[in-house]
């Protein structure tokens, strides 16, 4: 694998989260792995810069507040009780949105995200 490749440790670990979340939880990656993408790099970079996996498609006022209060942390509490999830990340069969895969290569990722984390 060239350096290109090579994914930050965030970015990473959020991937490999993500893989294994869907897997346990019987959900898929959204057909557009573009968005599947862009949500792992968010879930990464708030990971990063708080701590804390936050949800990265809500608006918050106060991010390291709603890191502490832990509800939007990923999985959050609507997709841990009720398998929703806002992000278009973790998707029921049944959703129109949601693919077949269960899993997204690094190389995939950069390829949607672009080479900026590498």
């Amino acid at each position: 694998m060239s350096d290109n490749y090579v994914l930050s440790a965030n970015l990473e670990a959020m991937r490999q989260f993500s893989e294994k979340y869907s897997k346990t939880t019987g959900t898929f990656f959204c057909s557009d792995l573009s968005v599947t993408s862009v949500v792992i790099e968010g879930l990464a970079k708030h990971k990063e810069e708080y701590g804390s996996p936050l949800c990265p498609c809500r608006h918050y006022e106060d991010k390291a507040a709603e890191v502490a209060a832990a509800y939007w942390n990923c999985p959050c509490v609507p997709m841990r009780e009720r398998k929703e999830c806002h992000c278009m990340l973790f998707l029921t069969p049944d959703n129109d949105f949601a693919g077949k895969d269960q899993s997204i290569s690094s190389e995939s990722l950069i390829q949607h995200i672009g080479t900026e984390n590498s």
